[in-house]
C-alpha cells in the first residue's frame, strides 16, 4: 500500500478528537508528559515530532540527517501519523512536542479554542501557475479548460472543507465562476486520478507525487489552486501547544532555529531534498526526479495565512474571524 494515503486531516475527525481533548488539555497540560522534556545521555533534549509521509516534510528529515537539530542540542524522533487527523490532538495531549499540519487545519483547531501555536513555516506554493506542487487535473479530452469551467462540476479532493476546497473555491471565484455550485467528493490522493479517468468525477485536486503521476499518464492541469490563490500561500506549518512553549521557551527557540536552517538548506539543495524522500516514502524514481517540489522558506507570510483564514470564514468553515496574530510566532 502506498504510504501517501492522505495529505491533510479529515476535519471532522480532527475537530471531534480535538474537542474531546480540549478540556483535558486545558486542565492537565501543566502536568502532561508533553509539558516537560527528557534529556538523552549525550545531554540533548529528546523530542517527538508528528509528521506525515509526504513531500512537504522533506526538510525536517534532511535537517535530522545533516545534524542541524543536533547542533541545537535536540534529538528528534519523527513519528509518522496515517494522516494529520492525529497530529493536532497528539500535540495537545503531549504525545508529540511538535507537529506538522496544513495551515487551514491549524486555523480550524484554533477556532475550536485549542491552544495551538505555530513555531515555524513548513512549506508553501512555488507561486508559479502550472508549475506548482498542487493542481486540479482533468482528462486530456475534458471540456473543462479554465477555473471558471469547474463551477457546477464534481471535483474530488482528499479532505472536505479544508485547504483544498477553499483554494479551489477561491480560484473559481476569481475566474468569474460560482463555487457554490461545485460538488466535492472526498477521495484519497492515490484514488483521485483513477476516478477522473473513469469519469466518476469531472476533475480532481492532487499534490505531488500524484500530480506528476497523473500528468505523465496524460491528464491535464486546469488550475494551480495554491499558486492561484496566493503566490506565497503557506500550505503547511510546524506547531506546538502554548503550554509546552511557555514551559520550554529555550527548546522552542532551538527547534525553530534548526527548522529554519533545514528549510533554507532544502530550498538551496533540491537534489538532496529529493534524495531524502527515499528514506521515508515509496515513490517511483522517475516520478521522484520529475515532480515539482514545494517552496521551503524560513519566513512565514502572514498575509497569506490571513487569506486562508478569510477564505475559511467566507466558506463557512469557521464562524468568526481567526486570530492569525495569536496563531503565528
Amino acid at each position: 500500500m502506498h504510504r501517501f494515503l492522505t495529505r491533510g486531516p479529515l476535519v471532522r475527525r480532527v475537530l471531534a478528537a480535538a474537542a474531546a481533548l480540549a478540556l483535558t488539555v486545558t486542565a492537565t497540560a501543566c502536568g502532561s508528559s508533553g509539558s516537560s522534556s527528557t534529556t538523552t545521555p549525550e545531554g540533548n533534549t529528546a523530542l517527538k515530532v508528528g509528521v506525515i509521509s509526504i513531500v512537504d516534510v522533506a526538510p525536517i528529515y534532511l535537517g535530522v540527517s545533516k545534524g542541524f537539530f543536533k547542533e541545537q542540542h535536540l534529538d528528534l524522533t519523527l513519528e509518522t501519523a496515517q494522516g494529520g487527523a492525529a497530529i493536532v490532538p497528539g500535540v495537545m495531549s503531549g504525545q508529540y512536542q511538535f507537529g506538522f499540519s496544513n495551515t487551514t487545519s491549524l486555523l480550524l483547531a484554533q477556532s475550536q479554542g485549542l491552544p495551538v501555536k505555530v513555531v515555524s513555516s513548513g512549506n508553501s506554493s512555488t507561486g508559479t501557475p502550472g508549475k506548482d506542487f498542487g493542481a486540479v487535473i482533468v482528462k486530456p479530452d475534458s471540456p473543462i479548460k479554465t477555473a471558471a469551467d469547474l463551477a457546477g462540476k464534481k471535483i474530488a479532493v482528499n479532505t472536505l472543507k479544508n485547504i483544498n476546497t477553499t483554494t479551489i473555491n477561491s480560484v473559481v471565484r476569481q475566474a468569474g465562476g460560482d463555487p457554490s455550485k461545485i460538488q466535492y467528493v472526498e477521495l484519497g490522493f492515490p484514488d483521485i486520478a483513477a476516478a477522473v479517468a473513469k469519469g466518476d468525477v469531472d476533475a480532481g485536486q492532487v499534490v505531488e507525487p500524484f500530480l506528476t503521476i497523473a500528468t505523465q499518464q496524460g491528464d491535464r492541469q486546469v488550475v494551480s489552486n495554491y499558486a492561484g490563490t496566493d503566490p506565497n500561500l503557506e500550505v503547511g506549518m510546524y506547531f506546538s501547544s502554548q503550554q509546552y512553549l511557555q514551559k520550554n521557551p529555550q527548546v522552542a527557540q532551538e527547534f525553530t532555529a534548526a527548522m529554519q536552517k533545514s528549510l533554507t538548506y532544502a530550498q538551496e539543495h533540491p537534489d538532496e531534498a529529493r534524495a531524502i524522500l527515499s528514506s521515508y516514502t515509496k515513490i517511483d524514481p522517475k516520478v521522484q526526479a520529475a515532480m515539482i517540489l514545494p517552496k521551503w522558506s524560513p519566513d512565514i507570510d502572514k498575509a497569506a495565512v490571513q487569506k486562508l483564514a478569510d477564505l475559511a470564514q467566507q466558506d463557512g468553515l469557521i464562524t468568526k474571524p481567526a486570530d492569525v496574530t495569536a496563531l503565528l510566532p
